[in-house]
């Protein structure tokens, strides 16, 4: 799984990447500073890892992980090829979600491209830019569509319903997301605001608590996850380690780094959650979409797993950090035995059994 970071140049989107995978990303006060995407791979907090590792000693130790990408900065008219328009627009299609990164910060020695700060504004412009775009793409598909439909083809003919739907709501000014289609049918249609979207404030140190409230209500009402983080002590946190890491964050009243908010509000945003296997070889965080059945886990560890799945022998997290051993859950019988119908849920200690 892929997610997209996107903004107007110089809103901080390279800083965050940098701080988020230890890399290496051209950050400087310039419009286009990142031209070819920067892939960077996240570990996924996950505090119940760090305590099955206490109890069972393991040799190993692996999270699960999300991948990040840098996407340039885009401008006012991208959908008709300003700035790197054309090249942004490709990139995004590549992704599964987007991290939409806006500026709350002022600061005169840091250029921004619309002249001020107004994240509504900055926010309006890009998703306008994206909405321009798939309308484009839309039109040209409607025109092959039509032709078939007229020829009598069935698919071609539910095709243009969902055509116009698509047309409408986005004239309309709102995302395809938006328009109540099932994502099995969007996918069909290859467009740029089908993916749904995080958005991330990038603030000072001392921000208005009024402009964070609002931002945080206006993604509420678009339904999106959002986060707010300061960039720059972000970046100072991602250079240190172990105590001195801690100790920093003890001193700023930190418990969690707004990077790994970051990390766990977009794979919320993706519909993910995690499973777990625990034994002495290895405790391991494993992603799976919510919702997922017991088989499809398996098939995560290996395609061989859910073919030959028999059942899955599972307990919940909550028991193993209360009670210490699975020699204990299986006293009290907290050990279930769960077969193909099952739907795994985020934190299960997951044994598959299965036939070769």
């Amino acid at each position: 799984m892929e997610i997209g970071i996107v903004g107007l140049p110089n809103v901080g989107k390279s800083t965050i990447f940098n701080a988020l995978t230890s890399g290496n990303a051209a950050a400087s006060n310039y419009p286009f500073t990142t031209i070819e995407p920067n892939v960077g791979v996240v570990a996924v907090p996950d505090a119940r890892l760090g305590r099955l590792t206490e109890l069972v000693k393991p040799k190993k130790t692996v999270p699960t992980s999300c991948r990040f990408v840098d996407i340039a900065g885009l401008v006012k008219g991208a959908s008709q090829g300003e700035g790197l328009g054309n090249k942004f627009l490709a990139n995004i299609r590549e992704v599964d979600a987007i991290l939409h990164m806006v500026r709350l910060f002022q600061d005169p020695d840091v250029v921004h491209t619309m002249g001020g700060v107004d994240y509504r504004r900055d926010i309006e412009v890009i998703e306008t830019e994206l909405m321009l775009a798939d309308l484009d793409s839309l039109t040209k598909q409607y025109d092959k569509v039509t032709a078939k439909a007229r020829s009598g083809d069935k698919a071609s003919k539910e095709a243009l319903v969902v055509l116009d739907i698509l047309k409408n709501g986005l004239e309309a000014g709102k995302p395809a997301r938006a328009l109540g289609l099932e994502p099995e049918i969007l996918k069909n249609f290859f467009l740029l605001t089908t993916q749904p979207v995080l958005y991330v404030g990038n603030t000072d140190e001392n921000p208005d608590p009024a402009i964070l409230a609002d931002f945080q209500a206006f993604a509420k009402e678009r339904g999106s996850e959002s986060v707010v983080i300061c960039g720059k002590l972000e970046s100072e946190i991602a250079q240190l380690s172990g105590e001195d890491r801690e100790i920093f964050m003890k001193d700023l009243g930190m418990e969690q780094s707004g990077l790994e908010k970051v990390v766990v509000a977009a794979y919320k945003t993706l519909g993910l959650c995690s499973f777990l296997t625990s034994g002495v070889q290895e405790v391991r965080a494993w992603t799976i979409p919510i919702g997922a059945k017991a088989p499809q886990a398996a098939g995560v560890i290996h395609t061989d797993f859910e073919k030959g799945f028999i059942k899955a022998d599972i307990y919940a997290f909550e028991d193993i950090d209360k009670y210490k051993s699975e020699a204990a859950l299986r006293e009290k019988g907290l050990i279930r035995s769960e077969g193909k119908e099952y739907v795994v849920k985020d934190g299960d200690v997951c044994h598959f059994k299965f036939n070769v």
